[in-house]
């Protein structure tokens, strides 16, 4: 597997980029307790610092996180001791019987290895139907294409002892962030830098395969009270009872 979210990028966007895992969770908690999933496993695909498995496990479900960031997943297991975490891709892990699958961030755009990619979505939507129980939902977010006003755009984000410089580019289909990192250790700063790559989707292509799998499906434009940023959706898809 390829090195996403390696030592600081991981803590770097853990202590500064928490707000979009923990303003969306209240929302999440209110569509499971909608669905009546009130108990049991729920998977977290893409589960990064375990921040949406900590309100879980502390709501009184069972949690079991999947991210292809061993440091992130340090962070998590120390983080939520009470959960389970899996180092694997999304794409290719086992996925148990569980009543919920959660995956929030726009984790099914990356493309992590050799097997994410735009064919492989439907198959992996396929998976995750038969892993449901009956009544269990399935809950993302994705990124659409316009994501950059022009086709590139650069940005800077600094903390107490960090900063982080993001360039964006996009071609309409693929959204590509290069990522340079500065992280304080010590009185000097070490710098590094991670390059991802993301295929962009459509709603009406997400919703198709949804419903071929099976699905019934609602679109959102957020969480709860939680609005996303530009050009991102959520779904909620549900494997009737």
């Amino acid at each position: 597997m390829n090195d996403f979210y390696k030592k600081d990028l991981a803590y770097i966007h853990d202590v500064g980029f928490a707000d979009y895992a923990l303003n969306a969770t209240p929302g999440i908690l209110a569509i499971l307790e909608n669905h009546q999933i009130r108990e049991g496993l729920i998977v977290d695909l893409g589960c990064g610092s375990g921040l949406l498995a900590q309100v879980l496990a502390k709501a009184g479900y069972q949690v079991l996180g999947v991210d292809i960031s061993a440091a992130m997943l340090e962070i998590a297991r120390n983080r939520v001791p009470e959960a389970e975490f899996k180092h694997s891709s999304l794409f290719s892990a086992n996925i148990p019987p569980c009543n919920a699958i959660t995956s929030i961030g726009e984790c099914f755009n990356y493309l992590l290895d050799a097997d994410s990619n735009v064919a492989k979505l439907g198959p992996l939507f396929d998976r995750i139907y038969n892993a449901l129980k009956p009544g269990g939902v399935l809950i993302f977010d994705i990124v659409e294409p316009g994501q950059t006003e022009d086709g590139t755009e650069q940005r800077f984000v600094e903390g107490e002892d960090w900063l982080v410089l993001v360039e964006k580019k996009e071609d309409g289909k693929t959204l590509t962030r290069r990522i340079i990192t500065f992280r304080k250790v010590g009185k000097l700063y070490q710098r590094d830098e991670e390059v991802h790559r993301q295929q962009l989707y459509q709603t009406s292509e997400i919703v198709r395969q949804l419903e071929q799998c099976g699905f019934q499906v609602r679109v959102m434009d957020g969480y709860g009270d939680f609005r996303l940023p530009k050009a991102r959706v959520a779904f909620v898809a549900l494997k009737q009872p």
